[in-house]
């Protein structure tokens, strides 16, 4: 027979609603206490049932993650980081894909919120950048965390995972040109995309700090897929003068541009250098390996569902207004084969 939360007491010898409390790890409970708990649940290897703790009163200990991203690697990490941190602190995951730019998206996520009965949503973008779909869950009095693209240099007023994209942009680009490279191209990423706007102008920011001039025609509107890395180089390589480097908005696109430069018997790195973002497996995967920022999107997610845990707890003691959070993350340049010191550099 399966152990019950009523054998889980006796074998500590403290009361249901002790083991309650520990399950469900309130801060009140004593540290001896909790590891005599912990120890009966090991022993017995009960297994909480979630159903009944969110039906046993008005708490739920289910969490929603909601976004639209065409990035598979993206949203499998995600996933992973915020599982894993529901499983550590005893909550169930729902996962929610959905069309950013459906006209009825505020309503669906309100349906979602209101028929799962979640306790709170991580939201990562292009959702967590929409003002309208922050206004109507705002109406639900929902505890969310948004992870969002920015340093946090605007005030945001619901806690926030932050992730610096521009200053590791900044990083690319300046080891492009240090590396020599004064003819640097760039490949957008979907416009609407907080992340894309934050990449472009950390390229910009660091062309101009260099007193580099900045071409139109070397910056080309682009989307998060490999096709677009094509594409776009295709495109800049066509050019009367084309560039000696792409900074790709991310890894996808990079290697799109690397897949296209090899169509077009342009050798990389050794006649073009080309730079993805994010460190996802397509960096890996290619040959040359691709040079990219690194961005833990798994410790990423995870920090998120953490972020978002403490603050459902902390709404919960009764704490009143509970204080709003900000985290940050700094993507980190990591050099790989697919960037070397352009041949005729001065």
């Amino acid at each position: 027979m399966k152990s019950t939360i009523k054998d889980v007491a006796q074998l500590a010898g403290v009361s249901i609603k002790t083991v309650s409390r520990v399950i469900n790890k309130e801060a009140s409970v004593r540290a001896d206490t909790v590891e005599k708990v912990s120890a009966a649940i090991r022993e017995l290897k009960y297994e909480p049932n979630l159903a009944a703790r969110n039906l046993a009163g008005t708490r739920s200990y289910t969490m929603g993650y909601v976004y639209d991203n065409p990035n598979a690697y993206y949203v499998i990490d995600m996933q992973n980081g915020i599982l894993a941190e529901c499983r550590d602190k005893g909550y169930e995951l729902i996962i929610h894909p959905c069309n950013a730019s459906s006209p009825t998206i505020c309503e669906e996520l309100k349906n979602m919120v209101t028929k799962s009965q979640l306790a709170g949503l991580v939201i990562s973008p292009p959702l967590s950048e929409m003002p309208d779909v922050m206004n109507s869950l705002a109406e639900l009095d929902i505890q969310f965390v948004r992870i969002i693209s920015g340093s946090g240099h605007k005030p945001e007023a619901t806690p926030c995972i932050f992730v610096h994209d521009h200053e590791a942009a900044y990083q690319i680009t300046r080891h492009l040109l240090d590396l020599g490279h004064r003819d640097i191209a760039f490949i957008s990423g979907d416009k609407g995309h907080r992340s894309t706007d934050e990449r472009l102008n950390g390229y910009k920011a660091a062309l101009e700090d260099a007193n580099i001039d900045i071409v139109p025609d070397y910056v080309y509107d682009g989307q998060y897929s490999f096709e677009s890395g094509v594409k776009g180089a295709k495109h800049l390589l066509a050019l009367d003068k084309p560039p000696s480097a792409i900074f790709a908005c991310n890894d996808e696109i990079a290697a799109g541009a690397l897949f296209a430069a090899r169509l077009s018997n342009v050798s990389v790195p050794e006649q073009l250098s080309i730079a993805g973002f994010e460190d996802s497996p397509f960096s890996r995967q290619t040959w040359p390996k691709l040079t990219t920022a690194a961005q833990p999107t798994n410790l990423i997610a995870k920090k998120a569902a953490s972020l978002l845990i403490s603050q459902i707890m902390l709404q919960r003691a009764g704490k009143g207004k509970v204080e709003t959070v900000h985290q940050h993350f700094e993507p980190e340049l990591v050099v790989r084969e697919s960037t070397q010191r352009q041949l005729n550099a001065h």
